[in-house]
């Protein structure tokens, strides 16, 4: 198969699943970055990744649940793609962590708020939970790494909160 036919059949395929869904079913493995963006638009975050390649970060926040991560490859090519707003992602968020791990691993938060006593800038990420909760991370401003993590009641859930 030469690449032209290649690059055309993987271009119909982007096209044929760019009706509807999650980024995971508009976009199949092995499409390029650039159709990829022409299909889902303008990323929410881009990041460097290991190795030369790039992740692509789309957002549905601030109230959306959901962040989609595109990991492509140093040549382009489109290798996963992924859900990470999740309780399995949240679990390996560790005090230490510097805040662009966690935003390579999350994306950006649905909110950002600074405390007043002790000046720590807490990022809260909304995600789908059976107990509709927020995941927070407290980010120390001076270090810019991570001091501690928990869960609360998503105020969305429980407006009386």
């Amino acid at each position: 198969m030469t690449a032209l036919l290649r690059s055309l059949l993987g271009a119909l395929v982007v096209l044929l699943l760019g009706g509807c869904g999650t980024p995971a079913t508009k976009v199949a493995p092995g499409a390029s970055l650039g159709e990829a963006t022409s299909v889902l638009g303008k990323p929410t975050g881009e990041y460097a990744l290991p190795g030369g390649g790039k992740r692509l970060e789309y957002a549905t926040g601030p109230s959306g649940r959901e962040t989609w991560m595109l990991d492509f490859d140093a040549g382009g090519k489109l290798v996963a793609t992924n859900q990470v707003l999740n309780d399995r992602n949240f679990d390996t968020v560790r005090p230490g962590m510097s805040s662009d791990e966690l935003l390579v691993m999350l994306g950006r938060p649905a909110g950002r708020r600074q405390l007043p006593r002790t000046g720590e800038v807490v990022w809260s990420y909304r995600y789908e939970s059976f107990a509709c909760v927020l995941f927070q991370a407290s980010i120390d401003p001076a270090s810019g790494k991570v001091i501690n993590t928990g869960r609360l009641p998503d105020p969305i859930c429980t407006p009386d909160i």
